[in-house]
């Protein structure tokens, strides 16, 4: 079949009509179509004068956050060390730990679970006041304190709950090294401020997962004679000499939560040499633990009177070393966690001391008693 001209340029779609038939649409409709297609022709024309069609143009995917600056207003004074205009919050960053993926940032209220311990051993710088010996804990302009900061997560639960506070480290170097590899990352340690390299050794302990305490020296009823060690404190100084010779003690290391007498029983038992302690602890965001091992301290009031967060400790483990012995203070502190909720024993770094709470550490787990660091079990008037 041939096609005729006007056939071939008939559009698809449309059937054909009766050879000699004229199809002559209504006028209305003519009209009607001749308009939709000037429409047609004027929004065309419409959009070609504009850039491209719609033009907003699609928001920009950013794949690396920036960090933006700090702000121009001055930050609020800490009460014992202005904030430099220059401070402004810091990002460090870390390796993601094995097994973790994604690129995601995570924002920790660091109050409130502590440090990563990829970074626990670096000091907040916004935590620290220069002073001639060294540096010195302090509150940040925040009102963030030290105790907060560098304390070691816990699980939060009511239930039976231990801390257990070793002391003596940093005095014997193979023996601290020891300690910090074995002691479950739970136990609280104590640096003496008489040991060498405790930067270092809380840098390692710190990496481990503990969180620490400094010994502070005070005088012991029979001082001279029994003597705790350099710059101890004693009742007879004035209260600037009592504040140089802390804060020489303080000065040692950083990242630590607290303070813990060493020795200290006529110091203890002194009321106003006590509140000139815990005045200066109290301003300076840190917890003091009293290790119990004296009757008559003062501690406990002038802590509440200062708005100190407080401990005093319910036993010490290791007054006999030997094992068997050891295991059995543990036990009694284990008695006592169940019946009052929550118990602390101390005890120093001596060689049974760390095996014997190691072993222990395991089995009170199994039996459902929470090991937990002593900024756990403070009662503290801020909180």
């Amino acid at each position: 079949m041939s096609l005729t001209s006007k056939e071939i340029e008939q559009p698809l779609g449309q059937s054909r009509r009766a050879s000699g038939a004229k199809a002559r649409p209504p006028a209305g409709r003519t009209v009607v179509s001749a308009l939709a297609v000037a429409a047609v022709i004027g929004t065309a024309g419409a959009i070609s004068l504009r850039g491209s069609p719609f033009r907003d143009p699609l928001p920009e995917v950013v794949t690396t956050p920036e960090i933006a600056a700090a702000p121009s207003a001055e930050p609020a004074k800490s009460a014992l060390a202005p904030a430099k205009a220059t401070d402004g919050p810091k990002i460090i960053k870390v390796e993601p730990k094995e097994g973790e993926t994604g690129g995601s940032i995570v924002v920790r209220d660091p109050s409130s679970i502590g440090q990563d311990t990829r970074v626990a051993h670096l000091p907040d710088r916004d935590l620290i006041e220069d002073s001639p010996t060294g540096p010195l804990p302090v509150r940040a302009a925040d009102g963030r304190r030290p105790m907060d900061v560098y304390a070691r997560p816990w699980s939060g639960s009511r239930g039976a709950r231990v801390a257990i506070v070793i002391g003596g480290f940093a005095i014997s170097q193979t023996g601290t090294q020891a300690a910090i590899e074995k002691l479950p990352p739970e136990v609280t340690i104590a640096f003496s401020t008489q040991g060498n390299s405790i930067g270092r050794w809380m840098q390692a302990a710190r990496q481990k997962g503990h969180e620490i305490l400094l010994q502070v020296p005070l005088e012991p009823f029979d001082y001279p004679n029994v003597d705790p060690g350099r710059n101890t404190l004693t009742v007879d100084a004035s209260e600037s000499e009592t504040l140089k010779n802390l804060h020489w003690a303080l000065s040692r290391t950083t990242n630590y939560t607290g303070v813990m007498n060493f020795m200290g029983a006529r110091f203890s038992a002194d009321d106003q040499a006590m509140q000139t302690l815990l005045a200066d602890l109290g301003r300076r965001g840190l917890l003091y633990l009293d290790d119990g091992s004296t009757a008559r301290t003062t501690a406990p009031e002038v802590a509440l009177r200062n708005g100190v967060a407080f401990a005093a400790g319910d036993a010490s483990i290791d007054g006999t070393r030997e094992r068997g012995a050891i295991l059995a203070k543990l036990d009694d502190l284990e008695r006592t966690a169940r019946a009052k909720g929550v118990a602390i024993g101390t005890g120093s770094a001596f060689g049974e001391t760390v095996e014997a709470v190691t072993t222990w550490a395991k089995e009170a787990r199994r039996r459902g008693i929470e090991i937990v660091p002593i900024s756990a079990v403070v009662a503290d008037p801020e909180r």
